[in-house]
């Protein structure tokens, strides 16, 4: 569980949020501090805006803080992003799918959804290798924006996993911190 107070305002504190977010104006990173290191992730709000500024704010608000990686499959990709830590749960709203050609390969930050396209909500996936089935049929909004960040998703890419793919040890979002930069 998360140390986000999850008290069901989180539609309205992000809404709000959202309200700060000027892609005109300047540039976005999200960097999750992990107890395995940092991943600074370069958005790409070109392609999918509503994704980068769901993403940057849930991070402002606090949501991801001390929320686990759930789902580790090797060669495949690390998710994070459930408020329950189970892959079931979700900020309580969806976001509407925004499709595009960027392709999954390895540091590719994409969006997890049920079978509806337009059901994500809080839950991210990271890849961990090229990932063609997935190309248009999950939404692409970020990439590792470094090697160092690329090194930390492989890293826990190759942790131990149970049978249901969650890590045998925790892997926690200590801090999920947004970067603004004026363009």
């Amino acid at each position: 569980m998360g140390l986000f107070d999850k008290d069901g305002d989180v539609p309205a504190k992000v809404e709000e949020a959202k309200k700060n977010v000027d892609f005109q104006k300047n540039r976005y990173e999200v960097v999750l501090h992990t107890t395995m290191g940092d991943i600074r992730l370069e958005l790409f709000p070109d392609i999918a805006p509503n994704h980068c500024k769901n993403i940057i704010s849930l991070a402002q608000i606090g949501f991801y803080d001390g929320i686990i990686f759930h789902r580790v499959v090797k060669d495949f990709v690390i998710q994070a992003g459930c408020p329950e830590g189970r892959g079931t749960g979700g900020p309580g709203y969806k976001v509407a799918a925004e499709f595009n050609n960027r392709l999954h390969e390895p540091g590719t930050l994409s969006m997890a959804r049920t079978q509806d396209p337009n059901s994500a909500g809080s839950q991210f996936f990271l890849c961990l290798n090229k990932v063609p089935f997935l190309d248009r049929q999950y939404t692409v909004f970020g990439q590792s924006a470094d090697q160092t960040s690329l090194d930390v998703i492989l890293k826990i890419g190759a942790v131990k996993t149970d049978a249901g793919d969650r890590p045998q040890q925790d892997v926690t979002i200590t801090k999920a911190e947004v970067i603004t930069s004026p363009l």
